[in-house]
């Protein structure tokens, strides 16, 4: 049984922590696919935050906020093993557009405009665009990539605690290596994406703001990034 006072205050930290809940929630978005609602992540983040408040058995300050930050990512991570996160289809399309991307490069020796790449997928600039939104959520590394059987959920390596995103993956230090490099060579606007992401944790709206662009077009751009890193990482 709960005392009065222990309720309210219970209450008090629903809404003191709801907004770490929605900030985790949009976090974790930026790395998955279209099909996937931020407010299904947020209510899923919610049920975390509940569960952290009941189980806690410290003193509520800043111990308690890592505490929730693991239940609340655990949580997430739940629901997203519950569904289907990266349909085929577009695992596919991305596919097709790094042959396309690789094939340009050979061509012309750079990296290749979006409108060159639109142009050899035969699609039109927004169609291309909308690819781009669409297969947000493709993965750095795919598992299969270098063997056959996923022993871990890839959800757990892009979201564990230790690991707070595509960047820290690779735990090679080869292929760390590699990979900064390849982020080095990436055109200017994509490098700047993943540096104000990954190193210093701003959020769609705050990148788009110092790029001058919408949300969504940080995510294409970021999109676009990763398929370029996955040639690159795949042609070590």
């Amino acid at each position: 049984m709960y005392t009065t006072s222990e309720i309210i205050n219970k209450e008090q930290f629903l809404v003191e922590f709801t907004p770490l809940v929605k900030r985790i929630a949009r976090h974790m978005m930026f790395k998955l696919p279209a099909s996937v609602e931020v407010d299904d992540l947020i209510q899923a983040g919610m049920i975390g935050l509940l569960d952290a408040i009941s189980r806690y058995e410290g003193s509520y300050g800043r111990q308690f906020e890592s505490y929730a930050v693991q239940r609340i990512r655990g949580s997430i991570l739940d629901e997203l093993r519950e569904s289907d996160w990266l349909p085929r289809s577009l695992r596919k399309k991305m596919r097709q557009i790094e042959v396309a991307m690789r094939v340009l490069e050979q061509r012309l020796g750079c990296p290749p405009s979006e409108q060159e790449l639109a142009t050899e997928l035969n699609i039109t600039l927004d169609e291309y665009h909308e690819a781009m939104q669409e297969v947000r959520g493709g993965q750095l590394i795919y598992y299969e990539d270098f063997q056959e059987e996923d022993e871990d959920h890839f959800l757990d390596r892009l979201n564990s605690e230790s690991d707070n995103g595509p960047l820290e993956i690779l735990l090679d230090k080869k292929l760390r290596e590699s990979l900064v490099t390849a982020i080095g060579n990436l055109p200017q606007r994509e490098k700047m994406v993943m540096g104000m992401h990954y190193e210093q944790e701003m959020n769609l709206r705050e990148i788009g703001e110092v790029l001058g662009v919408s949300e969504s077009r940080v995510c294409q751009i970021h999109a676009q990034a990763i398929v370029r890193l996955r040639l690159r990482l795949k042609n070590l």
